[in-house]
């Protein structure tokens, strides 16, 4: 049994204690996406954390906030939702980061993401260091490169992590936010792509690939020595690849309320599940379940039901090097 206690916090919150399977790092961008409805906790690499968080693991988010009401609201949001927030700097002059949000008629956002922020000067502090040290996987993205500040610290971390850790680069092309020498640079640095079906065919404009999406992942694979390659198409499922062997899902029918942070889910369970050794059918199977169910729900970080859960939160019992720890969240 993985869950091992249950209690009401001073809010009335239930509050579970689970044990963690893997340490899980996202480096990058922690902002408020600000949406019709609403503000929501955003950034790609947040959102990774949070899901990768929930689905039990010891989540770890590198990034910074300002010294303002935002940014502690932030930081108290992370922590409802289970990521360790030591590695979350505090910036005493840029702001809070934030990103306009809209969404069009099929629920697909589009970004207006602002500048100068407080995760566009991420250092290279003792405790980001000490959780890198520590991953099982890495993920980060394009945006947090945007400014030399962050991207040189997210490069240094990288440094850091164990030789045989994952390296997951969720490429996140957003706006002019990006230059070939960033994600040349970065898919030389990953062992794991993400992508979607607007970022394949600017990487193979970029890198002059040719053929059908399986012969363009397939060439990204060789020129960058990739495990895996994630490529999300919307409604028309998913494809991985992972040592040479292929996995095609059509996805499944869901009634879109926003897609935001749904691709995040996919990485984070992907991550997991690649990180356990599941057969990729399984691995991909999952995966398109929990960011299905992102998909319904309004926000980036609903909360997961148990039925999703449940077989990434066994994989602490399986462990074999015996490092499961414990973790507690909220349910809402």
């Amino acid at each position: 049994m993985v869950e091992i206690c249950k209690n009401l916090d001073e809010k009335g919150l239930t509050k579970r204690e689970v044990w963690v399977s893997f340490q899980i790092v996202g480096i990058g961008e922690l902002l408020w996406d600000l949406l019709p409805g609403g503000r929501q906790l955003g950034g790609a690499p947040a959102n990774f954390s949070c899901h990768a968080a929930a689905l039990g693991a010891r989540a770890f988010l590198i990034s910074r906030v300002g010294d303002d009401e935002p940014g502690r609201d932030l930081i108290e949001g992370l922590e409802r939702l289970g990521v360790r927030t030591e590695c979350i700097e505090i910036d005493p002059v840029a702001p809070t980061g934030s990103v306009s949000v809209t969404l069009d008629d099929e629920g697909h956002p589009h970004y207006t993401i602002h500048e100068g922020v407080a995760w566009d000067f991420i250092g290279s502090e003792e405790d980001g260091r000490r959780a890198m040290a520590g991953a099982d996987a890495v993920c980060f993205g394009t945006l947090a490169q945007r400014c030399k500040s962050s991207g040189d610290t997210l490069r240094s971390l990288l440094e850091v992590a164990p030789r045989d850790s994952l390296r997951v680069f969720d490429i996140n092309l957003r706006q002019q936010f990006h230059t070939t020498e960033i994600i040349e640079h970065s898919l030389s640095l990953a062992n794991v792509l993400k992508m979607n079906e607007t970022e394949l065919p600017r990487l193979a404009k970029t890198f002059l690939l040719s053929g059908t999406d399986r012969e363009q992942i397939a060439e990204l694979v060789r020129l960058f020595r990739l495990r895996s390659v994630a490529f999300t198409r919307g409604s028309r499922g998913s494809l991985l690849y992972a040592d040479g062997r292929w996995s095609d899902h059509r996805g499944f029918p869901t009634s879109i309320v926003d897609t935001v942070g749904a691709g995040d889910a996919f990485t984070a369970a992907l991550t997991l599940g690649l990180l356990a050794g599941w057969d990729l059918d399984v691995v991909h199977h999952r995966a398109s379940e929990v960011a299905s169910y992102v998909c319904s729900q309004a926000g980036a970080t609903p909360i997961l039901p148990e039925s999703l859960r449940a077989p990434y939160l066994a994989l602490a019992s399986k462990r074999p090097d015996g490092k499961g720890s414990t973790s507690t969240i909220e349910i809402r």
